[in-house]
């Protein structure tokens, strides 16, 4: 049920951190994996990790703001495996947490990209699969900020719940052709997104002590929500949003 052996993957952001947990998990149940990132030093180190599960991984400088960048990276992939089974729409930024009334334009407009990368991507792939008539899964990443309130962070919040309407919307037209969109909400993970925070002694006693699991979320914890919601087992699942978050949004 969870054999990805034979499926393409496409991951967007998947040179490190989540993207390259998520990927991991997928090539190490079978798939075969083309990985974008824009570090290409990254990209070949996660390559030739990828590679060891025995399965084709290819890589590609893409930065997904950029849309013809994305719109000639989704033809490359398409022409090296065929086709896509599962894309994962990983790939976006962080900013520095600054107080709402102290906020710069120039943040909200850069991290605001997030949305852009999100909906360039989502559009190229799904072309690619309504073309193909087989159906498909789409994997969105979004966070736990696009639900709750998100202070001194508000521009990305926003952006991971434009992130995550989008993904919403989706799931509901695409689905008469077969495709699958599903979003995953990360809590608190360590990531090098978040290594100033990870550094902090103030933020892990006042925020990571009220995680119930007892500690930061780390990328191998989000191998098993690629492969489910990429495999058979989740066929008749689309249009949810799993949070990851050590049950932080419950306490």
């Amino acid at each position: 049920m969870f054999d990805l052996t034979g499926t393409r993957a496409l991951v967007t952001g998947g040179s490190a951190g989540l993207g390259l947990g998520m990927a991991r998990g997928l090539a190490r149940a079978g798939a075969d994996i083309a990985l974008w990132g824009r570090d290409t030093a990254k990209l070949g180190r996660a390559a030739d990790e990828l590679s060891g599960f025995g399965v084709r991984v290819t890589t590609r400088s893409v930065d997904v703001s950029d849309e013809h960048a994305v719109v000639d990276g989704v033809a490359s992939v398409v022409g090296e495996f065929g086709g896509l089974d599962t894309v994962v729409v990983n790939a976006g930024i962080g900013a520095a947490l600054q107080k709402f009334h102290e906020s710069s334009t120039e943040q909200y407009r850069k991290v605001g990209t997030n949305a852009d990368g999100a909906y360039f991507t989502l559009r190229e792939t799904s072309k690619v699969l309504v073309d193909q008539g087989t159906g498909g899964s789409v994997i969105v990443t979004s966070s736990l900020g696009a639900l709750q309130g998100a202070g001194r962070n508000q521009a990305y919040g926003a952006s991971k719940a434009a992130v995550l309407a989008l993904a919403n919307g989706c799931a509901i037209e695409l689905a008469r052709y077969g495709m699958r969109v599903n979003s995953v909400l990360p809590g608190w993970i360590a990531t090098d997104m978040t290594g100033p925070l990870q550094d902090s002694d103030v933020f892990n006693r006042n925020v990571i002590s009220r995680v119930p699991l007892g500690r930061w979320g780390r990328p191998e914890d989000f191998e098993g929500i690629a492969v489910y919601l990429a495999s058979d087992a989740s066929a008749f699942q689309t249009g949810s949003a799993t949070v990851i978050d050590g049950g932080y949004s419950m306490f």
